[in-house]
């Protein structure tokens, strides 16, 4: 096995029992992207020189004995919305074109204090308002899809050109590309990560989280990223905490919640089964499964449309107004339509809001987390606008990707996924677990728990 191939958590064991220096890491992915970059599109920037220069840093650190911890040596790449001081954050859009950051954000800032090394900048979908990222290609299949709007990121981690990466999620825009490209997505809790240096796309709809190739690596990394921040007014007051799960896997105790409804609707047949045999293989380590019903179905996505389309408006109504034509299409006509919306339907979204996390909270009483699909459909083909599902129902790609994922942006609630296997034609399925505010450390440790069940997923293969 090449070292770009290791987990976060193996390669940091062998950092640490100086059996691989952070130099040889880091060239091994720095390598593995001269090779796989060409086809797949993930970065808008490499910073090869300067992250050279960190693993020869990392790697005396070590020899000194001045070992930082678990990412100390570790090779990431950050998404294009988050700022590192003298680097572009571009939001992979000609508006934001030679934008540089005065400052580092937040979680940048902790990921250098943990010993992290900085590959570079990951493409989005522009602004993060979309969930396909065109300019990427899917780590399975060059013809697909790479999901969005964190697709630069999750197919970097997926493709061995990076051992883990952070993402922003607004409705779902960690965990649809992680779905997508076979990897581990945590949208953590609203406000446990915090977002100061990363540019907004509906302020009270933004996570940040990590995409990792195990469960263990995203525990690792939410470790150096949670706690609180006075800069980001939505920021919890926490402290800080270990959320590596226990080796375990007895389930005993606890109680899944399987949807009757909403979750297992307009979902591919290869997909609700791998999910459903995912949800077994949760039973047979000792869970209970209770069957629950999800509040609120209908107004899901008009909720997650009427919160995220006026807030994302008001962010770019400056630009919109001077520069249109340097947006593209499909982001520029959304947020002209926010400009349709009125303050009524904003505010009835907001509404819709706190009654759907007062019945969320009420259901979760009941069970521990849920386990449902991540995304109905796996990655769509790149010129694929709308899926018809088999009762004739027509659903554009974006609202089938985002409609799964939706609620646990709109309640601010932890959700996690974790690949289940592959379709017919070898394209990944995710499994998504969504528990209580702050309850991390449950989904963690489930998935984890699967994860340890099944063999050892393989890098993936476009690249």
């Amino acid at each position: 096995m090449q070292p770009f191939e290791l987990s976060l958590a193996a390669a940091a064991d062998a950092i640490r029992t100086r059996r691989l220096s952070p130099v040889e890491l880091v060239d091994s992915v720095l390598d593995r992207i001269d090779k796989a970059e060409p086809h797949l599109g993930a970065y808008v920037t490499v910073a090869t020189e300067e992250a050279r220069r960190a693993a020869v840093e990392a790697e005396h650190e070590v020899a000194q004995g001045r070992y930082r911890g678990p990412l100390h040596g570790i090779p990431m790449g950050l998404k294009d919305l988050i700022d590192v001081r003298g680097m572009a954050t571009t939001a992979s859009s000609r508006v934001r074109a030679g934008h540089l950051a005065t400052a580092d954000s937040t979680v940048a800032a902790r990921l250098s204090e943990a010993g992290a090394v900085l590959l570079g900048k990951t493409h989005t979908h522009e602004f993060a308002f979309g969930l396909t990222t065109p300019q990427t290609r899917n780590a399975w299949d060059r013809g697909r899809v790479a999901g969005g709007s964190s697709g630069g990121s999750a197919v970097a981690v997926a493709s061995g050109t990076a051992t883990f990466a952070l993402g922003t999620d607004t409705g779902g825009s960690i965990r649809v590309p992680a779905a997508l490209n076979g990897v581990v997505g945590l949208k953590p809790t609203y406000g446990l990560v915090p977002r100061h240096g990363v540019t907004s796309l509906s302020w009270s709809l933004d996570h940040v989280g990590p995409i990792t190739r195990t469960v263990e690596d995203a525990a690792l990394v939410l470790t150096a990223l949670a706690g609180h921040d006075p800069r980001d007014p939505a920021s919890l007051s926490v402290p800080a905490a270990d959320y590596r799960p226990s080796t375990g896997t007895d389930l005993t105790g606890l109680r899944i919640g399987l949807p009757r409804t909403y979750y297992f609707d307009h979902v591919h047949p290869q997909v609700a089964t791998a999910v459903r045999h995912a949800i077994g293989q949760l039973e047979a380590l000792g869970a209970q499964l209770v069957e629950v019903d999800i509040p609120m179905t209908r107004y899901i996505q008009a909720t997650q449309w009427g919160l995220m389309v006026p807030e994302a408006g008001a962010y770019h109504a400056g630009s919109l107004r001077t520069v249109p034509e340097l947006y593209q299409e499909d982001v520029r006509i959304l947020l002209e339509a926010s400009e349709l919306m009125s303050a009524g339907d904003y505010l009835r979204a907001q509404r819709s809001r706190t009654l759907m996390r007062t019945e969320w909270a009420r259901m979760l009483e009941e069970v521990d987390l849920i386990a449902a699909p991540t995304v109905p459909m796996p990655a769509a083909g790149a010129d694929e606008e709308t899926v018809t599902w088999p009762d004739g129902t027509t659903e554009s790609v974006s609202d089938a990707y985002v409609r799964l994922c939706a609620p646990a942006n709109i309640t601010g609630a932890p959700a996690l996924t974790v690949p289940v296997g592959h379709d017919a034609a070898g394209m990944p399925i995710g499994m998504q677990l969504l528990g209580r505010p702050l309850g991390e450390r449950t989904l963690l440790r489930v998935g984890h728990a699967y994860e340890q069940t099944q063999p050892t997923r393989a890098l993936a293969t476009a690249a």
